[in-house]
């Protein structure tokens, strides 16, 4: 190994240090336990940093006892899932990311207007789960793939369409393409729905790919942005691996791949990237880490005024 090339940005986005941060205030203004519906990234060393200060995961409302404080993860939930909170008498805290909530304004308006909503996103994704539901289940069609691009009917009823913040950017294209040539009057969102920080995280680790042998992706596994920055790679002709734990680089990444690229999700923290440079230096400390910087990030997200005072909500 001759060097190592580290892309930037990387890491954690707005929304993903946004939710982060909503779920601290929690704690701090609550007290433990917090309830917390769904991982609040996808990200097991951050979900098993909260559960160590008596945050609890939980899947579904029913397994929170009433009265108790609920967090709602950044993937955002559906207006259900709001209704059996109050129903349940749960103090709900919104970790939402912002751009997760301009989606679901975005199906709840299209559907509104009695639009039929072509929802681009990937089969029980939390997130797709959570948006899909902001409007009735006749009135969104979801499609995973440009096959189903191709083959889908519609009702006859003007057509619209949404993404996945976390998509393949490319793939994405690729849909909209099919759905444009297929539909010429299909409305458009202003602003593509895939989130700026997935969009530059692509960007980076495509510029990498062409400078690199082989790129290592530091995320979870069940990590839809992580999964597509590998995809991504291997689509520019680069081998590309997913990985979490420091145990898992294998010995001949340092001795048959002269420059290996580094680059992680929006929900891995950079301890973890840290941590899987320092093995793989193991032995090579005096290779040099570079840094290729692409794009640079600025945008942040307030919590909720409530939190930051302490009032109640």
């Amino acid at each position: 190994m001759e060097r190592i090339l580290l892309a930037s940005p990387r890491g954690f986005c707005a929304g993903v240090s946004y939710a982060i941060e909503v779920l601290n205030l929690a704690l701090e203004r609550y007290g433990a336990p917090v309830y917390t519906r769904h991982a609040i990234v996808h990200n097991e060393h951050v979900v098993r940093s909260f559960e160590q200060r008596g945050v609890i995961f939980v899947e579904e409302l029913s397994e929170v006892p009433p009265g108790s404080v609920v967090v709602f993860s950044a993937h955002g939930v559906s207006p259900q899932v709001r209704r059996e909170a109050q129903e349940r008498g749960l103090r709900v805290v919104d970790a939402t990311c912002p751009l997760v909530s301009k989606v679901h304004r975005e199906v709840e308006r299209y559907s509104a207007q009695g639009f039929h909503i072509l929802y681009i996103g990937h089969h029980r994704h939390v997130e797709a789960q959570g948006t899909m539901g902001h409007a009735p289940p006749e009135q969104v069609t979801l499609i995973t793939s440009v096959e189903e691009a191709e083959s889908v009917q519609v009702p006859d009823a003007p057509l619209s369409v949404a993404t996945q913040t976390t998509l393949s950017v490319d793939e994405v294209e690729r849909i909209l393409a099919v759905l444009r040539r297929r539909f010429p009057h299909l409305h458009t969102p202003p602003k593509e729905d895939i989130c700026y920080a997935t969009t530059n995280r692509q960007n980076a680790v495509k510029q990498l790919a062409q400078m690199c042998d082989l790129v290592l992706v530091i995320g979870s596994r069940s990590s839809s942005n992580s999964n597509r920055l590998c995809e991504v790679t291997r689509e520019a002709g680069t081998p590309a691996y997913l990985l979490l734990e420091p145990s898992e680089v294998l010995p001949e990444w340092r001795s048959d791949y002269p420059v290996v690229g580094v680059t992680s999700g929006a929900s891995t923290p950079e301890s973890s990237v840290q941590a899987i440079i320092g093995e793989l230096l193991r032995g090579q400390e005096h290779v040099p880490v570079q840094s290729l910087e692409t794009a640079r990030e600025n945008i942040t997200f307030i919590p909720p005024r409530t939190l930051i005072a302490g009032s109640e909500r």
